[in-house]
């Protein structure tokens, strides 16, 4: 296939969403996809956006993020144009996010596949990245909805699950199956079967398609949240309209992640298809998965994040996160998991990591939103 930017699609970023497990770093004003998580020198968001730009072109990617975070996003994202940023009031889940998109984009230009890559996801070996993706583009044009699977590295209990079924035979994706199911986080026992049955992919949350097929979807599937994206599309190149229209419909629209309006019952359709990639993802969802991220996935490392940080380690393992200055001493610790901010400090352990967005809960219980 050629490394051209490919004409007829547009790259989609949901940037929303807190990223509460890896509080206290991540907050409401400062969320996952504004931290340089890797060490690249570079937020999540900028990674993402120079992932995808030989993909669709820079000028045909569009970001979905909320008011408050618009000055952030342009300042990571000099080249976005401005008709492309679409401003949510409030964080409505994905099928808002997305769908509001498709509906903007297909009145611009009817026939436009869109791929959703979310913002805050960390991906190496781009080239078979960029390889999946046009294989999804060549399967939605076939008139499918497509997602990405990841072939599983262990048997994770952290992330969804996608069972594949037959090759699907469509011309420039060699690699193309249907979907069978997508299967909720299993347990620990469930998982290792999985692992063990290359049919497994992890879900990792990329969806290509037409966009009129995904709003033909959701019209099916949630009516009032098809016809209120509708409304708001119809309005939103006019700037006038744009505003009150969002203040008037967006706190409306249902509540509901894309993968239960749009993925599931294409799947139970036949009409939803997946291609292996074979790259390595995290969606870092939490601070083990950003341990093992930044030590190379030994046990016995300590990853150490900060660029003031002051460490000091004997016989220990884990994460530190430093963003004050002062002298952390860890000795004999495992898997240890350390977050140091001028107003918060979180101790806890890798095997507790998926526990830290119930601190956040309880924060909101209590009335200390303060620190988030």
């Amino acid at each position: 296939m050629a490394d051209l930017a490919i004409d007829d699609f547009y790259a989609v970023i949901p940037a929303g969403g807190i990223g509460s497990r890896l509080w206290p770093l991540s907050r409401a004003d400062a969320p996952k996809f504004l931290h340089d998580l890797t060490g690249s020198g570079q937020t999540l968001l900028r990674d993402t956006w120079d992932r995808l730009a030989p993909l669709s072109g820079a000028d045909r990617i569009a970001v979905v993020t909320g008011r408050a975070h618009r000055a952030a996003v342009e300042r990571e994202l000099p080249g976005v144009p401005d008709h492309n940023v679409f401003l949510e009031s409030e964080p409505r889940d994905s099928s808002a996010a997305i769908g509001l998109a498709a509906a903007i984009l297909v009145r611009r230009e009817p026939d436009v596949i869109i791929g959703s890559f979310a913002a805050d996801h960390v991906i190496r070996q781009t080239r078979q990245f960029d390889f999946a993706v046009r294989q999804a583009v060549a399967v939605a044009r076939a008139g499918y909805i497509c997602t990405i699977g990841i072939q599983p590295s262990e048997p994770s209990v952290g992330f969804g699950y996608i069972k594949q079924s037959d090759e699907l035979i469509v011309d420039d994706a060699p690699e193309a199956y249907m979907v069978e199911r997508f299967v909720e986080k299993p347990d620990l026992d469930t998982a290792k079967e999985y692992f063990s049955d290359r049919a497994y992919l992890w879900n990792a949350g990329m969806f290509i398609t037409r966009a009129d097929v995904l709003l033909a979807e959701l019209a099916v599937n949630e009516p009032e949240l098809h016809a209120g994206l509708l409304e708001l599309a119809e309005a939103w190149d006019d700037r006038d309209r744009r505003g009150p229209a969002v203040d008037r419909i967006w706190p409306g629209l249902k509540k509901i992640a894309i993968d239960y309006s749009v993925a599931e019952p294409a799947a139970e359709k036949g009409r939803l298809a997946v291609i292996p990639g074979h790259f390595d993802w995290d969606d870092v969802g939490d601070f083990a998965s950003l341990s093992k991220l930044n030590s190379s996935g030994g046990r016995n490392e300590l990853a150490i994040l900060g660029e003031d940080a002051r460490v000091l380690s004997d016989a220990s393992s884990g994460i530190v996160v430093s963003q004050t200055k002062r002298v952390i001493s860890l000795i004999g610790v495992r898997d240890i998991v350390v977050v140091d901010t001028p107003d918060a400090l979180l101790v806890t352990t890798s095997e507790n990591a998926q526990r830290v967005k119930g601190v956040v809960d309880a924060l909101k219980l209590t009335g200390r939103g303060d620190v988030l």
